[in-house]
């Protein structure tokens, strides 16, 4: 298993404490990078219609849990997708 496939689990194990920045190496893992990168806020696209982003914040190094459980929410319909398109080309 990889770092960064430990750090989601990690992640998943205890959305309501987790370290901003790894939650950033998460999404630009699943997400590419940011679009807009303000000084708390970082905003990521995601690849699918109607509201396409995702929106992260540092609170004094940590994340907000709810935007951590939005996070795993996108990564969890991304996988969803992917698995679709791999399952039509067969």
């Amino acid at each position: 298993m990889s770092k960064k496939d430990k750090l989601l689990e990690a992640i998943r194990a205890n959305p309501s404490d987790v370290r901003f920045d790894d939650l950033c190496k998460i999404c630009e893992e699943n997400f590419g990078k940011p679009s807009s990168s303000r000084s708390s806020h970082r905003v990521y696209k995601v690849s699918w219609a109607g509201d396409p982003r995702v929106n992260v914040q540092n609170k004094k190094g940590k994340a907000k849990a709810y935007q951590v459980r939005q996070v795993l929410e996108a990564i969890r319909k991304l996988e969803e997708i992917k698995k679709n398109e791999n399952g039509s080309k067969s």
